[in-house]
């Protein structure tokens, strides 16, 4: 990271052997552009290779967890210039598609899965909004934690995406409830995403931090290297189940959403699903 880069990642050890990341740009509702995913890399492989860490937990400041990916970021190729990619790809000043699909692999599909493998029990501690992109940061983690606040959507169908790049969605909700997700692009709350089986807890807001040191703690306690074998164990349960290929399918899928939108609207999405809010005349890639 170059050290002009403002930080959007906070670090600290919350507890012994527990290690807390935070989300610090709560200005942006914690959007994610390029930076910000690679300084919440950085910190969890610093958390990763700490062997006084033994639990991880990821939590963000401000109302809202997370609104996603940030549609309003310009020059990816300047931002990307500061960080040393991760995977073996074609580089991303290569043009076209090409490039394209070699970021997302990158930053969105490849940190995701990176994450959920961290040999270390993760927790998600979230609070209002967590919005398409965000669920990319929170489903990777082993437990999720929420606030009796929070709300969790995915609306990239409505922005002729058929769902996030991290395609979970099936795997934490069950076919059914993830059709209902994509096609509606409705919130559900934190108590039905508990009656669902995505979340472990509801608490109430001002409990949340709290209750996720509590379970951190508890987690702790018990055998770093025992730890490390039970979530490889369940991990590999759910991989032999065919999640792997599934996901990359749902990439790819993802890529052909792309260069549909890129054809028919000169950008990387269909503009007339984009919230009100959005300025006028917003364009997401393209020319």
């Amino acid at each position: 990271m170059s050290e002009s880069s403002p930080s959007f990642i906070l670090y600290e050890m919350a507890a012994p052997h527990v290690a807390r990341i935070t989300l610090n740009r709560p200005a942006q509702a914690n959007s994610q552009d390029t930076r910000v995913l690679y300084q919440l890399n950085e910190a969890f492989d610093r958390a990763a290779h700490d062997e006084d860490v033994k639990v991880i937990i990821l939590a963000a400041n401000g109302k809202h967890f997370s609104a996603g990916h940030d549609l309003l970021e310009k020059d990816y190729a300047k931002n990307m210039s500061e960080f040393r990619t991760v995977f073996p790809v074609c580089g991303f000043g290569c043009g076209g598609g090409a490039g394209q699909m070699a970021r997302e692999e990158e930053i969105y599909l490849g940190f995701s899965e990176r994450w959920r493998n961290i040999p270390k029990p993760t927790i998600a501690a979230v609070q209002g909004k967590c919005i398409a992109g965000g669920l990319m940061l929170v489903w990777p983690c082993d437990i999720i934690i929420a606030s009796e606040d929070a709300t969790f959507s995915d609306m990239t169908v409505t922005i002729g995406v058929g769902g996030v790049e991290f395609f979970q969605h099936v795997w934490e909700l069950g076919a059914r409830k993830a059709k209902e997700m994509l096609y509606t692009s409705d919130e559900f709350t934190a108590q039905q995403a508990q009656d669902w089986g995505m979340v472990n807890q509801v608490v109430p807001r001002d409990g949340l931090a709290q209750a996720a040191l509590d379970m951190a703690t508890k987690i702790a306690r018990k055998p770093a290297f025992a730890l490390k074998l039970a979530k490889k164990a369940i991990n590999g349960s759910v991989d032999a189940q065919g999640r792997e290929i599934a996901m990359q399918n749902a990439f790819h899928l993802h890529q052909l959403a792309h260069t549909h939108n890129l054809k028919m609207f000169d950008q990387l999405i269909d503009p007339s699903g984009l919230p009100p809010a959005m300025p006028k005349g917003t364009k997401v890639g393209g020319a």
